[in-house]
């Protein structure tokens, strides 16, 4: 499963809506190791395609070493497809060189809805996760469930002074 923020699903979805009708691609980078999500690095796509991204080579490089400076790794690589579904192509499989990355696809193809998958593509296989969108803001153990009113079945809200 990906668990990823809020804040960085919003800015890969407006960094692809940015792009379209050209395909987004980027990677969010996190601490070697712990497969947290926790910077996002909008990258070139230097093919300027609609059907395909590439990385620029020195944009790679550049990125790939300051991970590697940072004592990250690539947690997340994504793009986006910008006239079909979220679903890897062969093309996309055949790229894809990171084992334990989750490759998350946004599709553009609709204007007002967003389509995020995440899969795992390891040795052709292509397997799709789960994606849990975290938002920190909120405390997931601030809300509780209450029942109101169960018995009697009628309740009266109405406060009087009687």
């Amino acid at each position: 499963m990906l668990s990823i923020d809020r804040s960085i699903v919003d800015a890969i979805v407006a960094h692809a809506r940015r792009d379209h009708p050209d395909e987004a691609c980027g990677v969010v980078a996190g601490p070697i190791g712990s497969d947290i999500p926790a910077r996002h690095i909008p990258m070139e796509n230097s093919a300027r395609s609609m059907t395909f991204y590439e990385f620029d080579s020195m944009e790679q490089l550049r990125v790939w070493r300051e991970m590697d400076d940072r004592d990250e790794e690539p947690v997340v690589i994504y793009h986006s497809h910008t006239a079909t579904e979220a679903y890897p192509s062969r093309t996309d499989v055949s790229f894809a060189g990171e084992p334990g990355a989750h490759y998350l696809l946004v599709s553009t193809r609709e204007p007002d809805t967003e389509e995020i998958r995440s899969f795992r593509i390891v040795d052709g296989v292509v397997t799709e996760e789960p994606v849990r969108i975290v938002d920190p803001a909120v405390d997931p153990h601030a809300v509780q469930s209450y029942m109101f009113g169960q018995s009697p079945a009628t309740v009266d809200y109405e406060c009087s002074g009687r």
